[in-house]
């Protein structure tokens, strides 16, 4: 039996497919770097200041600007959570925090417009409504989350008109108005820490405000589950106001004097030991699907220019004014375990 001659095509071929590969990796290894290029340049661009921030999408080209918010929001999501990034507001005190109690420093008192004059604080034992007759929705609601959570959320209830509150409207008026009905004192917290009767009083139409779908079903539920599951499990008990800004306008949902709020905030206090812990948000009816949250921080005195609200009143002016001054760079930090949790979010 005769053996076949040896050719030189087999080993070119083989060293086709060698090359073949390198090139792969010379390939996979090039676009490897300038996706570490981009993630990393995108992080340090969304730390810039407002100030900066605001400069480059006026006056660098838009496609550079969305680019590196791509990469950007994601990242910094990420290094914020991980603490390595940015820096919150914090300041000692020497009051222990209020454990159990609803209120951080006392109800949100009425300083000026837009805030309306006929605020009227509804007690629903784990939550309070500062609720207004003449809009026909909260102006604000506070209440707390523990970082125990005995409670399964039960079924959704359904909405009910509130008896006790004057002038409350009935779920129905909110139908094809294009508005969510937008909880201020949420479902899923309320419920998991306080039970089925403190849940079904969220659905009462008095913690109710119209909010826009991509505002509700968007980044507002996602401070939401952050409060919930993720910096209640980090920073102990968390005191929240959730609010909004009447229209300036007048603007009312469709065939009712129902007014629909220009924006809608949260102001978020924890205190661990005694460091006061404070992160104040606003978002408009028109912000984006997809936004980010930490785009949104404001200080707590922008909040009450916006609002005529005076948030905290109770602290002393020695912790109250740098407080409320100092602008957050990030949302707070999590748990290292938590980091997945946080990133499912965008996906849920």
């Amino acid at each position: 039996m005769s053996r076949r001659k040896r050719t030189g095509k087999g080993k070119a071929g083989k060293s086709t497919r060698r090359n073949s590969r390198r090139l792969s990796l010379i390939g996979a290894g090039a676009l490897l770097s300038l996706l570490a290029v981009l993630v990393t340049a995108g992080d340090i661009f969304v730390h810039q200041s407002r100030q900066a921030l605001a400069d480059a999408e006026e006056s660098w080209p838009r496609f550079l600007v969305d680019t590196l918010y791509f990469f950007g929001n994601p990242a910094g999501d990420i290094t914020d959570a991980l603490g390595w990034t940015g820096h919150d507001v914090v300041y000692t005190y020497d009051e222990e925090a209020p454990s159990g109690q609803v209120l951080f420093a006392g109800e949100p008192t009425r300083v000026s417009a837009p805030a309306p004059s006929d605020i009227t604080v509804l007690d629903r034992g784990e939550f309070k409504i500062g609720w207004s007759p003449s809009l026909r929705h909260p102006v604000w609601v506070a209440y707390h989350v523990t970082p125990q959570a005995p409670y399964q959320p039960g079924k959704r209830p359904n909405f009910m008109r509130d008896a006790s509150a004057n002038r409350s409207p009935s779920s129905g008026m909110y139908d094809k108005t294009g508005y969510d009905r937008g909880h201020l004192a949420p479902n899923f917290a309320i419920a998991s820490r306080f039970g089925e009767e403190m849940q079904r009083a969220t659905f009462l139409m008095s913690n109710i405000a119209p909010q826009s779908p991509q505002l509700n079903r968007g980044v507002w539920r996602d401070v939401e589950h952050r409060i919930a599951e993720l910096w209640s499990a980090r920073w102990g008990e968390i005191w929240v106001i959730a609010g909004c800004v009447p229209s300036s306008n007048s603007e009312t949902l469709s065939g009712s004097d129902i007014d629909v709020p220009e924006k809608f905030y949260q102001l978020i206090v924890a205190q661990e030991g005694f460091d006061i812990r404070a992160l104040a948000l606003v978002f408009g009816q028109d912000v984006s699907w997809g936004a980010w949250p930490t785009r949104h921080i404001v200080t707590i005195d922008e909040l009450e220019a916006m609002t005529g609200l005076d948030f905290l009143p109770q602290l002393p002016s020695f912790i109250q004014d740098p407080l409320e001054a100092e602008l957050p760079t990030r949302l707070w930090p999590v748990r290292l375990l938590d980091i997945v949790r946080q990133i499912a979010l965008r996906f849920d």
